[in-house]
């Protein structure tokens, strides 16, 4: 049995990806975890096959070297890295695979530029892959046109995966804030317009068995994350897979909806399983904009007793906020400081709205003829790339630089840790602390700035109102001088 060569990429974008011109590798661990989705494929792997990780972010990627197959995993905004890099390595010869989230949601866009596309989940065909490979008779296509489990409905049940292989990724520890990812469950049961995941599982929820997640678990040196986009997916599940863990005394984040807040048992249990951190969609406070974006049971009239709730419980909460929303004018901004520092929220995740290809919200602006930019590139949650409606694409992009850049202003970082100490305890005041530095160090070194359409006119505009001052004031001083003004 021939065995083969394998390298898993991960592509970067290019302000934080590291060359082997430039090896610094920027100081932003707390925002970088296990490589999970690759690290999955390889303990799919058999083990007669030669399997290695390389994840742009933390290490160079070299195009010199005998592989059998390349593997590429990518989301939308890195599409034209992951073009460049399938093109390099097909271009020498070898045969190249893409997946993920991409390829899956917008096959038609990918399909040129790789040898075969993995569709959906990886674990009913990469063994399939593998075999046709060394037997000359690869496919273009595994898995389903949308989803590997099945379109629709809103389907529950368990899903098997192998164990990740975290020793490949073991030489970069160093440049992540955690290699102790683990996936509970796969997939949302909610319809967000502008979701991905939804998409991606076909609006169907599965998780492993609780056993199965605990002997995982119990194998790991230290505290985790659980990756699951919503760990209360299910709400037996989780409650059992709480009270699980709490003997095991370690610790651990997730991300949940807020619907959380809710069910002060299911809190009490997760605090007790070691949760010290959630990061919550929280999205926007405006109703009418969680009506377009079909998410009404985040119910923004509740969010600051929701959050307290969290935060009472022992549990640091991140808040993730979308700008841009067409309900959201020039007040936004400001308006969503302000929500934020009077909830007492620990972290934020700012995202400018971004139709993602493959959701229902791209199509809706693309049929609107609203879609202002296709260079992938910017489909990173920080450009504009459609036309908004109640401001300018640059009052946008700046309100939404402003916004991140005064939440993470240096003395509003450490004064939110000064009382989450007393409020969280030590654990959860720190991981606030340090995303809140890390944050800080990413938004200064990418220059981001902005300023608030609310108050200020552009900086265009604010050059030429200067200009005008300093012509007004000369004159001013020529007329105290000569004591009269020429009119004529």
């Amino acid at each position: 049995m021939r065995s083969l060569k394998i390298l898993l990429v991960l592509p970067a974008g290019e302000n934080v990806r590291v060359t082997a011109s430039g090896g610094h590798v920027p100081r932003r661990a707390m925002l970088r975890f296990s490589v999970l989705p690759l690290a999955t494929v390889a303990g799919l792997t058999p083990l007669e096959h030669q399997v290695r990780i390389v994840d742009e972010n933390v290490e160079p990627l070299e195009f010199d070297g005998d592989w059998d197959l390349v593997g590429i995993t990518f989301m939308t905004a890195l599409a034209p890295r992951a073009y460049e890099i399938a093109r390099e390595f097909r271009r020498r010869g070898v045969t190249v695979v893409g997946g993920g989230y991409h390829p899956t949601l917008c096959p038609e866009d990918a399909a040129a530029h790789f040898d075969a596309l993995v569709l959906g989940d990886a674990e009913p065909v990469w063994a399939l892959l593998l075999e046709d490979l060394k037997r000359g008779d690869l496919k273009r296509r595994y898995g389903g046109s949308t989803v590997c489990h099945g379109a629709g409905g809103l389907g529950m049940g368990t899903v098997q995966t192998a164990r990740p292989r975290r020793e490949l990724l073991e030489p970069h520890r160093r440049h992540y804030a955690t290699l102790n990812a683990v996936q509970a469950g796969r997939g949302c049961r909610h319809a967000c317009r502008y979701c991905s995941v939804a998409r991606f599982h076909g609006q169907q929820y599965h998780h492993r068995t609780v056993q199965d997640v605990l002997d995982e678990i119990r194998n790991l040196k230290g505290d985790f994350i659980f990756v699951d986009d919503n760990i209360i997916a299910d709400r037996e599940f989780s409650a059992e897979l709480f009270k699980a863990l709490a003997p095991l005394g370690k610790r651990w984040v997730s991300q949940s909806s807020i619907l959380i807040a809710d069910d002060p048992e299911l809190l009490r249990l997760a605090h007790e399983a070691g949760c010290r951190g959630l990061f919550i969609g929280i999205e926007t406070a405006n109703e009418e904009n969680l009506a377009m974006i079909n998410k009404r049971f985040n119910d923004a009239t509740s969010y600051a007793d929701r959050i307290a709730a969290i935060r009472r419980s022992g549990i640091g909460v991140i808040a993730g906020i979308i700008v841009g929303m067409d309900n959201d004018n020039r007040q936004v901004f400001e308006n969503t400081l302000r929500f934020l520092l009077a909830t007492g929220v620990d972290a934020l995740q700012l995202n400018i709205l971004t139709p993602l290809p493959g959701t229902p919200l791209f199509r809706d602006y693309a049929d609107a003829g609203r879609l202002t930019d296709r260079d992938w590139t910017h489909y990173d949650y920080r450009h504009v790339v459609f036309e908004p409606s109640q401001m300018s694409r640059a009052e946008l992009q700046a309100g939404a630089d402003w916004l991140y850049a005064q939440f993470y202003r240096l003395d509003r970082v450490l004064w939110r840790f000064a009382k989450a100490v007393f409020k969280l305890g030590w654990m959860p005041a720190w991981l606030g602390l340090k995303l809140g530095l890390t944050y800080r160090y990413d938004n200064r070194r990418q220059g981001i700035r902005g300023w608030n359409p609310a108050r200020c006119c552009t900086p265009r505009v604010a050059r030429w109102s200067c200009a005008a001052l300093v012509r007004c004031l000369q004159t001013s001083r020529e007329f105290l001088q000569r004591g009269s003004v020429d009119v004529g």
